[in-house]
Formats: C-alpha cells, sequence, structure tokens
C-alpha cells in the first residue's frame, strides 16, 4: 500500500520566501537519489476556512509503500535536509505536523 507524508508547518517570520523555496527545494532533491517517492507537492495554505493555527505551509510526499517511506527516513540527505527546515520553524518541532496515511 501506498504512503502519503503530509508535513504541516510554522516557518519563523524571520524566514522570507525565497529561503523557504530553497528548504523545499533541498527536500525535493531527495527525489533524485532515493528510489520509491512517486509524488512530492509544497506549497502555503490557500483554504478559506482559516483553521490552519499557523501551520500556513506544508508539503506531502508520496511513498510507493512503507519501505521506501522508512528509507527517505533514515537517509543522511532526509536528516540535513530535515535539520535545516526544523531550524526554519517557530520553537523547532514545536512548529510540526507530520501525518501519514495510507492511500
Amino acid at each position: 500500500m501506498s504512503i502519503r507524508h503530509i508535513v504541516l508547518c510554522k516557518f519563523k517570520a524571520s524566514i522570507d520566501e525565497a529561503e523557504r523555496q530553497e528548504i523545499f527545494a533541498g527536500l525535493a532533491s531527495l527525489r533524485g537519489h532515493l528510489s520509491g517517492i512517486t509524488d512530492m507537492s509544497f506549497g502555503r495554505s490557500v483554504s478559506p476556512e482559516g483553521l490552519e493555527q499557523g501551520f500556513m505551509h506544508g508539503f506531502t510526499i508520496d511513498f510507493a509503500d512503507a519501505a521506501a517511506r522508512d528509507a527517505y527516513l533514515a537517509d543522511e540527505g532526509h536528516k540535513k535536509a530535515g535539520a535545516r527546515f526544523v531550524a526554519a520553524l517557530e520553537g523547532g518541532f514545536d512548529g510540526l505536523v507530520v501525518c501519514d496515511i495510507e492511500i
């Protein structure tokens, strides 16, 4: 079964759009060397509901299966890109929500 990795985040106010795009590009580059990533999307909330609770940006990564997701989580490139990402968030890990669902 495929896995969708859903990440919502609260960037620090000091992180501008250009830096957010660099951070997302670093994560997107992992697709080039990890097999099993079938799709990636990054962006800012466009919801008219206003229920983001400050989590105004996010991304999804679709994996072929749980093994591909697990390889991504253990990958050194992911750890490096992830550390930069977390450092840019309000409160570090407190500025992050992650949910994986089967699709």
